[in-house]
C-alpha cells in the first residue's frame, strides 16, 4: 500500500529481458535502506526488490505488468518516480494507492497557468469502464493528484512547481504515456452501480 507521495527519483541503469519478463536495475538515494522482497512503487507499479548491489537494486516486471503500464518503455537513464510502501503509524498525505496500475493514458497537453501547470490526459474509458471525478483522486505515474476537470475518457490535473520539480512529470511531452491507478473507492462504487 502506498500514498502517492513520491520519495525520490530513481535512474534506470539497465534493463534486461528474461523470457517475457523485464529485469530493471535502478539507482536510488535509498538503495542502502532496502532489503530483498521489499515492495517499491515504480511510476505507480508495485514491484519487488529481487537483488541489491551497491547503490543499485533490481526489480522484475512480468508480461501482464508490461502490457498494462509504461514500464516496458524504460531505458537506460530513464527517470522513475519511487515510493516505498507506507507505514501504518504515519500520516496518509496523498490517498490510498495499491500500486496496481489500471491502464495507461496519453498526455494531450500542458498549459502554463501562471504558477502551476495544467496537464490534460486522455484514456480509453470505453474498454475499461474506469472513471475520474472532479476534485477526486487519481494516481498518475505513482503521484497522488486531484482531478481538476473530468469528462468521459479524459481529465486534467494542476501541478504545483514543487511536484513538477521533484517527479518525472517534468520529463513528459504531449504523446507520452503515463500509468493510471484510479481511486479505489470510486472503482468499487462504479462496479456496484453497474450491477
Amino acid at each position: 500500500m502506498f500514498t502517492g507521495i513520491i520519495e525520490t527519483i530513481g535512474i534506470v541503469k539497465k534493463t534486461k529481458r528474461q523470457d517475457s519478463n523485464l529485469n530493471i536495475w535502478i539507482e536510488s538515494d535509498f538503495t542502502d535502506e532496502l532489503k530483498i522482497d521489499q515492495s517499491i512503487s515504480h511510476n505507480g507499479v508495485c514491484l519487488t526488490v529481487t537483488e541489491i548491489s551497491g547503490n543499485q537494486y533490481c526489480v522484475t516486471a512480468i508480461d501482464e505488468t508490461l502490457k498494462r503500464s509504461n514500464l516496458g518503455e524504460l531505458k537506460e537513464n530513464s527517470r522513475v518516480n519511487l515510493e516505498r510502501c507506507m507505514r501504518l503509524n504515519e500520516r496518509l498525505d496523498g490517498h490510498i494507492v495499491q500500486g496496481h496500475v489500471d491502464q495507461t493514458a496519453i498526455l494531450k497537453s500542458v498549459t502554463n497557468q501562471d504558477g502551476s501547470s495544467l496537464f490534460l490526459f486522455e484514456y480509453d474509458e470505453k474498454s475499461t469502464g474506469n472513471v475520474t471525478v472532479e476534485k477526486g483522486s487519481v494516481c498518475v505515474n505513482g503521484i497522488s493528484l486531484t482531478v481538476v476537470d473530468s469528462a468521459p475518457g479524459e481529465f486534467s490535473v494542476a501541478i504545483i512547481p514543487y511536484t513538477l520539480e521533484h517527479t518525472n512529470l517534468k520529463d513528459l511531452k504531449p504523446g507520452d504515456r503515463v500509468n493510471l491507478e484510479f481511486d479505489i473507492i470510486g472503482k468499487y462504487v462504479k462496479r456496484l452501480m453497474n450491477q
